[in-house]
C-alpha cells in the first residue's frame, strides 16, 4: 500500500532539491552515523534515505545493497508523514506493509523504525531508518538515540545548504 503524498508536496520536493544531496557519492560522515544507528539499536540494516517523487534513494546504507527503491514500496515515504519515529515490530501485521514486496520477498524486511529527517520548516526529506529481518522492537534510550541521530544527520544537511548558499554554490566534499 503507498504512503499518501504529504499536503506539501510539490514544496517538499523543492526543498529536497535545495539540499543537493540527491546522487552524491558515500561520505564517511553519514555512513559512520549510519553504522551508530543500527549498532544502538542492533539491527542488521541502517539507512539514511531521502523520498523524492517517484523514488527512495540511499545516502547511506548498512546492511543492504539496494541503492534505491520505487516511492511506492517505501516505508519511509510512511515514516515522512510522521512527526516522531515510525516504527513497525512486525511487518507482516501491518495493513501497509505486509504484502510490500520488500516484505514478501528480498530482503523480507520484518522490522522497521525510521525517524524522518525533517527540515527548519517542517519538510520531512526522508529518513534514518533501521530493519530488521525478524520482528524487533526498540528500547527507550534506542528510539531516544535514533531521534537524536537523525537530528544530527538533518543539522549537517543544513550546513551544508546554508555553506552553499553563503559561498555561491561552491562546497567541497
Amino acid at each position: 500500500m503507498s504512503a499518501p503524498l504529504p499536503k506539501n508536496e510539490k514544496k517538499r520536493i523543492q526543498v529536497l532539491w535545495q539540499y543537493d544531496v540527491l546522487d552524491t557519492v558515500p561520505e564517511e560522515l553519514f555512513d559512520d552515523l549510519t553504522e551508530l544507528a543500527a549498532c544502538i539499536c542492533e539491527t542488521p540494516i541502517a539507512l539514511i534515505s531521502l523520498v523524492d517523487e517517484d523514488r527512495q534513494w540511499f545516502k547511506s546504507k548498512i546492511g543492504l545493497t539496494l541503492k534505491e527503491t520505487s516511492r511506492d514500496i517505501s516505508f519511509c515515504a510512511h515514516a515522512i508523514l510522521h512527526k516522531g519515529l515510525l516504527i513497525v515490530p512486525d511487518t507482516t501485521k501491518d495493513e501497509r506493509f505486509k504484502n510490500n514486496p520488500l516484505v514478501t520477498g528480498k530482503p523480507k524486511i520484518r522490522f522497521y523504525a525510521g525517524a524522518p529527517l525533517t527540515t527548519s520548516t517542517g519538510h520531512g526529506l526522508g529518513t534514518l531508518c533501521v530493519l530488521d529481518q525478524k520482528p524487533h522492537q526498540l528500547r527507550p534510550e534506542q528510539k531516544s538515540a535514533l531521534t537524536i541521530l537523525a537530528r544530527h544527520i538533518m543539522s549537517q544537511l543544513e550546513l551544508r545548504r546554508r555553506i552553499r548558499e553563503l559561498t555561491g554554490g561552491n562546497v567541497k566534499k
